[in-house]
């Protein structure tokens, strides 16, 4: 029997962002009264995130403009709905702190997902720019911990799409493919909007309440020289495959200026340590996967199938 989801009224902040976009529709699919907390629209804001606005709206989602200094007008909000989901880009990670104190303040929320879609900053050591970044994750949690706010912790590891582009370049012609390290290190890659989906249902179930929930999927776990060798399969193409040896990263997250150095950092943790395999899922552990039986991943072969028909844009990771 499928389990039912409770309809929570849900609040996303970052939600006209990357994967804040595929978190808002997810919530509005299954079923939730969702609304966002957006930045004011201004001479700034781009085209996309205008028709963005305009999409959600349109399909009964209530746009909060306002900023994360206006206190009393993220308390108002808070006191209205029962879920509180994050989806800040890295910058704006430590302003998190904010949305805690008014969480605090509302005293009804019922959970908080905070911004932590990636690595699980807790059981990993990466180059020294990447774990500066992962620290300000932590700080987060543990102020989460420390508020005694009911929390669900995320650990999605890579956004299928967004390493698909950065690894591959489907939208180039080319004929070279880069390969960290040795290519054979295994990362786990999961569709953004599967990310979004299980993200909604994870932030309403009592099980994943004051737990880490990571998303690791068997199908999804894949290595670089697989990844390539699936795309040359599909593609009837064959490539060049140039190697950067692991000193060469290293070199390069310490010679390189901040935030510039950080994804060079991530690069070697994901695909040339391996970090995103490098614990067990146990038994007692929390796995999406094994915890939503009835939902299915998109496997890596059927992403790799729509990047063949309809690819999804590239997109640039905020860093500054």
């Amino acid at each position: 029997m499928a389990r039912e989801v409770e309809v929570s009224k849900i609040l996303i902040f970052g939600g006209t962002g990357y994967i804040g976009k595929h978190i808002v529709r997810a919530s509005v699919s299954l079923g939730h009264p969702t609304c966002i907390y957006a930045r004011p629209t201004g001479p700034q804001t781009g085209p996309s995130n205008l028709n963005l606005r305009r999409e959600f709206r349109s399909v009964g989602i209530n746009i909060i403009e306002g900023e994360l200094e206006e206190h009393e007008k993220i308390v108002a909000a808070l006191k209205q709905v029962d879920i509180v989901i994050s989806a800040l880009a890295y910058p704006q990670v430590l302003d998190q702190l904010k949305i805690i104190d008014a969480i605090i303040a509302a005293g009804n929320i019922k959970r908080f997902v905070p911004s932590d879609f990636g690595s699980e900053e807790d059981k990993i050591t990466p180059l020294p720019p990447f774990e500066e970044f992962l620290e300000k994750k932590r700080k987060i949690r543990r102020a989460i911990e420390a508020a005694s706010i009911p929390f669900t912790f995320i650990t999605a590891n890579c956004f299928a799409a967004y390493f698909v582009n950065l690894l591959l370049h489907p939208h180039n012609p080319h004929d070279e493919i880069v390969v960290y390290g040795d290519g054979e290190a295994n990362a786990v890659l999961n569709y953004e909007e599967d990310i979004g989906k299980y993200t909604i249902k994870v932030a309403n179930d009592p099980r994943a309440c004051n737990r880490v929930v990571t998303y690791r999927p068997k199908s999804n776990i894949i290595s670089q020289h697989q990844l390539i060798s699936l795309w040359e399969e599909k593609t009837g193409r064959s490539f060049k495959r140039v190697c950067v040896p692991e000193e060469d990263l290293v070199k390069l997250s310490q010679t390189l200026p901040p935030p510039e150095n950080i994804p060079v950092s991530i690069l070697h943790s994901i695909f040339v340590k391996g970090d995103l395999m490098s614990y067990e899922i146990k038994e007692d552990d929390l796995e999406a996967s094994r915890m939503y039986p009835e939902m299915q991943f998109t496997t890596i072969d059927q992403l790799l199938d729509i990047f063949l028909t309809d690819p999804p844009e590239p997109a640039r990771a905020a860093f500054e």
